[in-house]
C-alpha cells in the first residue's frame, strides 16, 4: 500500500488515513489537550481567588507559558495563529471586525433603551476608560486570553478533534473562563441590575448570561482565527468589544452627570 493511500496499524492491521494521527499521535494530541485545560483552569483561579498582583500577572504569564511548552511539543507558528505569512490577511479582518463593533457601539449609545447598558461603574471617569482600553484591557486580558484560547487551546484541539472540536470545545471553555469574572457583574452594572436584580437569583442569571454571551464570543472568534489564519484578527474584535465598551462606558457616564 502506498504511503499516500494510508498506513496499516502494526497490531491489527486498521487502515488510517494518510491525514489522520497515529493511535499513539491521537494519545498525545489527547494529553496536549488536557494539560493545556489544567493549567488554564489553575490559571482562573489563582487570578481571581489569591491577591491583586497575582490578578494582573497570572493571566499574561501563563500565556507565554504555554506557547512555550506546546511550541517544545511540535506545534507550529501557524498552528499558534502567529505566523507572519497571515498578518496581511488577519489585518484586513482585524480592521473589518472593529468597524462592526464601532458602528454597533455606536447605535448602542445613541438609544436610550440600550444606553443603560453600558453604565458600568468601573468606567465611570474618562481617565480610567482611556488607561483600561489601551492598556490593562489589551495586556492583560485581551493577548494573554487569545493567545491561550486561539492560539494554544485552538492548536491543541485541532489537532485532537479538528474543526468541530475547536468550534464546540473551545468556544464552550472560552465561555466558562469568564464565570469567575462574571461574580459580581449584576452589582457593577446599572442597565443589568435593574433586569436581573441584585440578589443571589440575579447573579445567578448574570453569570449564566455572561458564559452563554462569551461562549457565543468565543464561537466568532474562532472563526476570525481559522477564516483569517492569523490571531490579529480576534485580538482586535476582542479588544474593540472590551475596549471600546469601556470608552463607551466613560462617555454614557459623561452624558448622564453632564
Amino acid at each position: 500500500m502506498s504511503v499516500e493511500a494510508g498506513y496499516a496499524d502494526s497490531v491489527g492491521e486498521v487502515e488510517y488515513p494518510s491525514d489522520a494521527p497515529r493511535p499513539r499521535h491521537r494519545f498525545h494530541a489527547y494529553l496536549d489537550v488536557a494539560v493545556v485545560v489544567v493549567v488554564l483552569v489553575g490559571t482562573n483561579l489563582v487570578a481571581h481567588f489569591t491577591n491583586a498582583w497575582a490578578s494582573v500577572a497570572t493571566v499574561p504569564i501563563a500565556a507565554v507559558v504555554l506557547v512555550a511548552l506546546t511550541k517544545r511539543r511540535g506545534l507550529g507558528w501557524a498552528e499558534l495563529g502567529l505566523s507572519p505569512r497571515h498578518w496581511r490577511k488577519g489585518s484586513l479582518y482585524a480592521f473589518a471586525a472593529v468597524g462592526v463593533v464601532l458602528a454597533v457601539v455606536a447605535v448602542g449609545v445613541a438609544l436610550p433603551i440600550t444606553r443603560q447598558f453600558f453604565m458600568a461603574d468601573r468606567y465611570a471617569t474618562v481617565s480610567g476608560a482611556l488607561i483600561a482600553s489601551m492598556i490593562v484591557i489589551p495586556l492583560q486580558t485581551v493577548i494573554p486570553e487569545e493567545l491561550a484560547f486561539r492560539g494554544v487551546l485552538h492548536g491543541t484541539l485541532d489537532r485532537a478533534w479538528g474543526a468541530r472540536g475547536v468550534f464546540a470545545a473551545g468556544s464552550l471553555l472560552f465561555g466558562l473562563w469568564h464565570i469567575a469574572s462574571s461574580l459580581g457583574l449584576t452589582t457593577g452594572n446599572k442597565g443589568l441590575t435593574g433586569i436581573l436584580g441584585g440578589g443571589v437569583a440575579g447573579q445567578v442569571l448574570g453569570i449564566a448570561g455572561a458564559v452563554a454571551a462569551t461562549t457565543a464570543a468565543g464561537f466568532v472568534f474562532t472563526w476570525l482565527r481559522r477564516r483569517s489564519g492569523s490571531l490579529l484578527a480576534p485580538i482586535a474584535l476582542h479588544w474593540s468589544l472590551n475596549g471600546v465598551g469601556a470608552l463607551a462606558a466613560a462617555l454614557v457616564w459623561h452624558m448622564t452627570l453632564s
